[in-house]
């Protein structure tokens, strides 16, 4: 049997609405998430936060788009999206971020440009760069 990704000139995943995920989660291709995961993400390509989607993780991706509800940090290696319908409770970490008006975000975005997840080493502490921003429209 054939794995159906080989040919597929667009890998992506949707979790629906009525999944609930705990734990864990990693993969490669693009995942679009539209039920509840809680736990940990980690996905080498883009992944989505649909409006139905609320994720209690930190995620780390390539690319981050958040169109519903996350409660934990964001660090992607290109750029993190937070749409007008979005509700995120959490740090962002990226080279690139875009928070549209209306979304509700609550935390700190360091835009520094070191890979995502390193952390600044005790000589780099004063180099890195933040900014709060509180809520949106509700």
């Amino acid at each position: 049997m054939s794995n159906p990704y080989n040919s597929a000139t667009e890998r992506a995943s949707i979790l629906g609405p009525t999944l609930y995920f705990k734990g864990d989660l990693s993969a490669e291709e693009d995942l679009l998430i539209q039920g509840r995961v809680e736990g940990s993400i980690t996905h080498t390509q883009r992944l989505t936060v649909g409006a139905q989607g609320t994720v209690k993780a930190n995620i780390r991706a390539q690319l981050i788009i958040v169109e519903g509800t996350v409660d934990g940090d964001l660090q992607a290696e290109k750029s993190v999206f937070v749409k007008e319908t979005a509700k995120v409770c959490g740090n962002i970490f990226a080279p690139t971020v875009s928070i549209m008006e209306g979304a509700n975000f609550s935390g700190s975005i360091d835009m520094d440009g070191k890979k995502a997840g390193q952390l600044p080493g005790k000589h780099d502490a004063a180099v890195v760069r933040t900014a709060k921003v509180a809520g949106g429209a509700a």
